[in-house]
């Protein structure tokens, strides 16, 4: 089994941890950010963290054993059994250009919503849990290094929502819809159809290392 020495990594001068701690360890399994490319000029929105019970996590990958990143970061297979794992995961997103909270709630719904749809699971109960999540993130302010924190514990369908910023006191609210939980880990977590394929990226390299032979 192969493994990596724990070190804090920085994305874009913003540090993150090697660890951090719920209700159990969680690990440092990929970073990233969220851009986008206007007139050959980057834009650089967010940094990102993904963290989970990485022992527990294996058990559930036993099948991509021995694959190279090049064929894990292909593999829609692999990202939905990590969205499926029962372990605890945690998704630190710290903010690098600011922007209206409105804005990345709209941009979280849109997709969250589109994913349901395309799976058939886009209900009333849905829509109300995803109403829920814009209205959290409507009245905020996404200056640099704000934190948005999305919890998932092992309790299936719930997913815990964070920000905190500079000079107020941390707002949070709690989801608890199966198929939005899973929707949201899958805007970070997904794949081809993730929001930061360089966090993708950085999934399949350090998962191909520790599922090396």
């Amino acid at each position: 089994m192969g493994s990596e020495t724990a070190v804090t990594v920085e994305v874009e001068g913003i540090p993150f941890m090697p660890e951090i701690t719920v209700a159990k360890p969680l690990s440092l399994v990929g970073h990233g950010i969220t851009d986008i490319e206007i007139h050959f000029l980057q834009i650089k929105y967010n940094a990102i963290g993904l963290y989970l019970e990485k022992d527990n996590v294996l058990e559930h990958l036993e099948d991509w054993k021995g694959r190279k990143a090049v064929e894990l970061v292909e593999d829609d297979a692999f990202f939905q059994a990590l969205v499926s794992a029962p372990v605890e995961k945690l998704f630190r997103i710290v903010v690098i250009k600011e922007i209206k909270g409105s804005q990345y709630g709209v941009q979280l719904e849109s997709s969250v919503r589109d994913r349901l749809v395309s799976a058939d699971k886009y209900d009333d109960d849905e829509e109300e849990a995803l109403e829920k999540v814009t209205d959290f993130f409507q009245s905020k302010y996404f200056k640099p290094n704000s934190v948005v924190t999305f919890h998932f514990p092992t309790t299936p369908g719930v997913a815990e929502i964070s920000f905190a910023t500079e000079g107020k006191d941390e707002a949070k609210t709690t989801v608890e819809n199966t198929n939005v939980a899973e929707m949201i880990q899958k805007w970070y977590l997904g794949g081809a159809s993730a929001v930061s394929p360089a966090t993708v990226k950085s999934l399949a390299d350090h998962f191909a290392a520790l599922l090396s032979p």
